[in-house]
């Protein structure tokens, strides 16, 4: 078996509603071989993976996979199963997947979830597909894998898997936000986190939050400012000083008396702290150890202890107990530190809620002044420790206290917390008991009790998972903070799919929305805008253009242009919409990315109606049958969501039927632009004056306009709005490409992005209502990714709308040879229409000077590009200037007559 390709979908997607990885697989010599098929493959599989046998399968019950296997399946399938084994062994929790044909034999796509927050870059997905591959093909060939041999590779991957996992500490905001609603963005496999969108984006790494001050965190990180800043306002504190030479730090030895402690001015996590020193040799040593430049004090007696302290507030009270082990007067010290270790919850670093026990020459020393070794066996019963500090990152615990802590030393750590200027601050406080009041400061001799440290970016694990005591939700105390008020972070956002019109609807309903005075951010096959500023440009319908939008905190509200290649190569870049809006579904696309069939666009575009969030509002175009047909699906849910229908029959069943019930459209009737509510009918413009249809010749164009204005008007643009900033928009300026009329000497130029037999005919018949039949010079060039059967169809409809046509190639030819895509074009349309003239040109500059040539005056060019920009620049520099299209030829004029049947109008209704 070879993996072919693998990729990632990082947000909901067609197969499932969280990330997931897709891997194309080739079975080679097990093409049309099943597993019934090779003598013992189920047995000796499972005993491999015992696992397996709980593994459901369609049977939706233990055992039902064996039973597949035992019957007879494919091995892409096998193989998926032992992926999401190898998955669970390391503890990676997954259980989804599903094994469908790529189209030819022997090829299979595995679709396989992925962990929520899993960075889109990790290895780990492809490196268990391997291993999951080579098992199964070993197995098939009769071999057999040992335990040791299948432990390495799982330990391999395992150990993968831990280094980019989130820690508990930031495992605990992302629970908490995800409670109640807020989206969370993870960076890659780091411990940033983008909670919110737009103005109301949050930024978290660990305990520390974009609020945290850069002040206060220096102040935190050196130790001797800290003390000092605390000394001066009155709070408690080990008496000593900083050293920066072992002579210093010897002085400051005799000074206090020991026993002292030696730390480092910037360290962290307890490294390289030495306590209980008493004699000169040992200052001298931990100096070095700690590599100088060290702050040097009094080792306070009593309990170690930690307070949490976030916004103002105690949400959380710790008793640091040093890493040790009891005896049992069995085991030595190496096999009781080897036990501990063994628990689950203990971990390297900081991956899970304790730390490993490291047996080096710090606990060697600990263990020396207990009067034993590693090899000693302690009595049952005694305690033996192993680190002087209590940091849960050397291996200490926690107790929780913090229905312990003394309303006197809650005053004092948000005194501390303020004085530092720390938003979320870790307080250390070596204190004899956490329920009694905190000794007034006074003569430093006398000094029995205090703060001996403060964390700017405070672990959270002690609090989150103590060994012994109640379990305290701090993260979700941080995410309170961030988010006040029980907001959930989120900015109004609009999704907008379909096959063609989805671009127009997007920038117009983008600048509707920016007359209510809100910052829009803006995503589209030409680029991201914020705030009618172009940012960057290229294709930009997919997620991470969704997330440059969502994650920019000056946007105050977002319009995301979904197209079909994103979402099925990558998924969608966000959870949930407030509006979602299909314009229409044609054939366009098939043959690529597995889509076979209008059926299958369907199931595509119906992925931005599912992601509405309940309440929100989808707006579907009621003349298109297989968007109305997407109401009926139950994973769009419709009943829980606001329907508007938009459309240019007023008479339209299922219009009708919704308006009859009381619902609303937005519809065109009797040459108006209409707000339908139940009866009520509010006129809000004339088609005639809507930009860019031309005085009505492109109905298209007003039907767009009804989709722009159904989503400005569900994100809280009223009709005055919208109706005043739709007579502003601008064509050319706001929506350059769709519609564009320029003027080359006598000869007019429509430039547009039509490229499907859809498109191209409602393009076509407008040229024809502007200027009349055979009129229309066509300069052609169609993408190559499209199927052979749509480029016939698209060049059919050309050879029905123009007379005279240049055909070239498109710079990116998609796959084809050179040559190819204009000489099916050509066929084609000489098949359609015998006497049509139709040439070759060499590039998009000699196609639109060829055009020119076949051109009469009064005549109309049709421009087919590319690449916008490019064909902008070589027609401006062609002397092209714009200009407006012509009056339409024989449209009568409309009046309001009629236009209240069958309700009542309303000119001033909302």
């Amino acid at each position: 078996m070879k993996i072919l390709s693998l990729r990632h979908l990082r947000g909901p997607n067609v197969h499932l509603s969280r990330p997931a990885v897709v891997a194309r697989l080739r079975l080679d010599d097990l093409t049309g071989r099943e597993t019934s098929d090779i003598a013992g493959f189920p047995e000796r599989l499972l005993r491999s993976l015992p696992g397996l046998a709980e593994h459901h399968c369609a049977a939706g019950a233990p055992g039902g996979f064996v039973s597949r296997m035992r019957g007879g399946t494919y091995f892409g399938h096998v193989t998926e199963h032992v992926m999401i084994e190898l998955s669970q062994r390391i503890g990676r929790d997954v259980s989804f997947g599903r094994t469908v044909s790529a189209g030819e034999p022997g090829v299979y796509d595995l679709i396989v979830e992925c962990p929520r927050d899993e960075s889109p870059e990790s290895t780990l997905p492809g490196q268990l597909l391997e291993a999951a591959v080579e098992l199964v093909a070993k197995v098939a060939a009769g071999a057999s894998i040992g335990a040791a041999e299948l432990q390495d590779r799982l330990t391999a991957l395992s150990e993968l898997a831990e280094r980019e996992a989130t820690g508990p500490s930031t495992t605990s905001i992302i629970t908490a936000a995800r409670r109640r609603g807020i989206p969370v963005e993870r960076y890659g496999d780091l411990s940033l986190l983008r909670l919110g969108w737009g103005t109301r984006r949050r930024l978290a790494w660990a305990a520390m939050t974009d609020r945290t001050g850069g002040v206060g965190i220096d102040i935190a990180a050196d130790k001797q400012v800290t003390r000092r800043l605390l000394n001066d306002a009155g709070i408690p504190v080990a008496p000593g000083g900083a050293a920066r030479r072992p002579e210093e730090a010897v002085l400051l030895l005799e000074e206090l008396g020991g026993p002292v402690v030696v730390k480092p001015r910037c360290g962290r996590q307890g490294e390289h702290v030495a306590l209980n020193l008493h004699t000169a040799e040992e200052v001298e040593a931990a100096y070095a150890a700690a590599g100088g430049d060290v702050v040097v004090e009094r080792q306070l007696p009593g309990r170690d202890y930690r307070v949490l302290v976030v916004a103002g507030e105690v949400v959380a009270a710790a008793e640091r107990i040093a890493a040790h082990v009891v005896g049992d007067g069995e085991s030595t010290v190496a096999e009781l530190v080897a036990r501990t270790n063994a628990d689950p919850r203990r971990g390297p670093g900081h991956s899970r809620v304790l730390t490993r026990i490291t047996l080096d020459e710090l606990a060697d020393a600990v263990l020396a002044r207990q009067g034993c070794t590693a090899d000693t066996v302690p009595t049952a019963g005694t305690t033996v420790w192993l680190r002087d500090n209590a940091n849960l990152s050397s291996g200490g615990t926690g107790r929780d206290v913090t229905d312990r802590v003394h309303p006197d030393v809650a005053r004092m750590c948000l005194r501390v917390a303020g004085l530092v200027g720390l938003d979320i601050a870790g307080i250390d406080l070596r204190l004899p008991d956490i329920a009694a009041p905190v000794p007034p400061t006074g003569d430093p001799d006398e000094i029995a009790a205090g703060v001996i440290e403060v964390n700017a970016v405070p672990g959270l694990r002690m609090h989150l998972a103590p060994v012994h005591g109640r379990s305290r939700d701090v993260g979700d105390a941080i995410v309170r903070a961030m988010f006040p008020g029980g907001s959930d972070g989120r900015i109004p956002v609009a999704a907008i799919t379909g096959t063609n019109g989805k671009t127009s609807v997007a920038r117009m309903a983008a600048y509707l929305l920016a007359g209510t005075g809100l910052r829009i951010g803006l995503t589209t096959t030409d680029g991201v805008s914020l705030d009618g500023r172009t940012v960057y440009r290229g294709d930009a319908t997919g997620p991470r253009s969704a997330q440059m939008v969502l994650g920019d905190p000056g946007v105050q509200a977002a319009v995301l242009e979904t197209a079909r290649g994103g979402t099925l190569r990558r998924g969608l870049g966000y959870d949930w919409s407030d509006v979602g809006v299909i314009t229409n579904i044609t054939a366009d696309h098939l043959g690529q990315d597995g889509l076979e069939s209008i059926e299958d666009i369907a199931h595509v575009k119906a992925l931005v109606a599912e992601r509405v969030r309940d309440g929100g509002t989808l707006v579907l175009n009621a003349d298109d049958p297989w968007v109305r047909s997407l109401a009926e699906r139950p994973r769009v849910r419709a009943d829980r969501k606001r329907i508007v229908w938009i459309g240019a029959d007023p008479h339209q069943p299922v219009l009708e039927h919704h308006l009859a019930r009381g619902g609303s459209a937005y519809l065109l009737q009797d040459g108006w632009l209409v707000q339908a509510t139940g009866a009520r009918r509010t006129p809000l413009l004339r088609v005639a004056e809507v930009p860019g249809t031309f005085g009505g010749a492109a109905p298209y164009a007003a039907v767009n306009a009804l989709a722009a204005i159904a989503t400005a008007r569900a994100m809280g643009a009223s009709a005055d709005v919208v109706t005043e900033r739709l007579l502003d928009f601008e064509p050319r300026v706001h929506n350059p490409g769709r519609g564009t009329v320029l003027r080359l000497g006598d000869v007019t130029l429509f430039v547009d992005y039509a490229h499907n037999p859809a498109a191209l005919a409602a393009v076509l018949r407008t040229l024809e209502r502007l200027y009349g039949r055979d009129r229309c010079v066509a300069a052609v060039t169609l993408p190559g990714d499209r199927r052979d059967d749509l480029l016939a169809a698209s060049a059919q409809v050309i050879a029905d709308g123009v007379t005279r046509a240049v055909l070239y190639d498109d710079e990116d030819l998609r796959g084809r040879a050179a040559g190819e895509v204009a000489t099916l074009v050509e066929r084609e349309m000489r098949g359609r229409r015998p006497n049509l003239r139709a040439v070759r040109a060499d590039g998009y500059r000699a196609a639109v000077d060829e055009a020119m040539r076949l051109a009469a005056p009064g005549d109309v060019v049709l421009v087919l590009y590319e690449k916008l920009a490019a064909m902008l620049e070589h027609l401006e520099e062609r002397g092209a200037v714009p200009v407006e299209a012509p009056p339409v030829r024989g449209l009568r004029p409309v009046s309001l007559a009629g236009l209240g049947r069958p309700g009542v109008l309303d000119p001033a209704g909302g």
